[in-house]
């Protein structure tokens, strides 16, 4: 979208857009609604509107952000008391911190997938391999079912520890997994 000639937005004097405002407004896609003010960032060049010509309760709310740059319609239709209405305004705190605690939870467990100091070769055999089995880093090692561990290069050789048949298996997924990657040395 090319702004030219969409400059109603720079003609309207004053503080660009006080919050409260209600405009008609149209933009250059030609769209055309009512809206509030809720905020505007001048560097950006941003308007938030709250459709319509009365600010609303509760949670069912269209907003717009509009580059002020696209407008090419603008009326002032009046001001609101209260665009916020901050009374009726309210956060759920314990469902933020429970959603931040679950970010957080998967961001560790995610970093935790991720292995420090090894080759792209080395983190594609973990990935693989966890599809299959637990498995974890441990420097550069994979320990796997928390009794076997792979050592670089990562080849059926490089695997030591754990019981015989659990020794097997992890050789046996390894090698399925060097060939299914299409890795030299299976």
């Amino acid at each position: 979208m090319d702004p030219a000639g969409a400059t109603v937005a720079n003609d309207i004097g004053g503080e660009k857009f006080p919050v409260g405002n209600i405009y008609s407004v149209k933009v250059i896609t030609g769209d055309e609604f009512r809206g509030i003010v809720m905020a505007y960032d001048p560097i950006p060049n941003f308007v938030v509107f709250e459709e319509g010509s009365k600010p609303r309760d509760g949670h069912a709310k269209n907003t717009r952000m509009v580059n002020a740059s696209f407008i090419t319609g603008l009326s002032y239709l009046g001001k609101t008391e209260d665009p916020l209405l901050t009374d009726d305004c309210w956060v759920n705190l314990d469902g933020l911190r429970a959603k931040e605690a679950l970010a957080i939870r998967q961001a560790e467990a995610e970093a935790e997938r991720m292995g420090v100091g090894v080759t792209a070769e080395a983190q594609s055999i973990f990935d693989a391999l966890s599809k299959t089995l637990p498995v974890q880093w441990e420097n550069s090692d994979i320990l796997v079912m928390k009794e076997v561990r792979v050592r670089s290069p990562y080849l059926s050789d490089c695997v030591f520890g754990g019981t015989d048949a659990a020794n097997n298996r992890v050789k046996k997924v390894l090698e399925l997994v060097r060939r299914r990657l299409q890795l030299v040395g299976t």
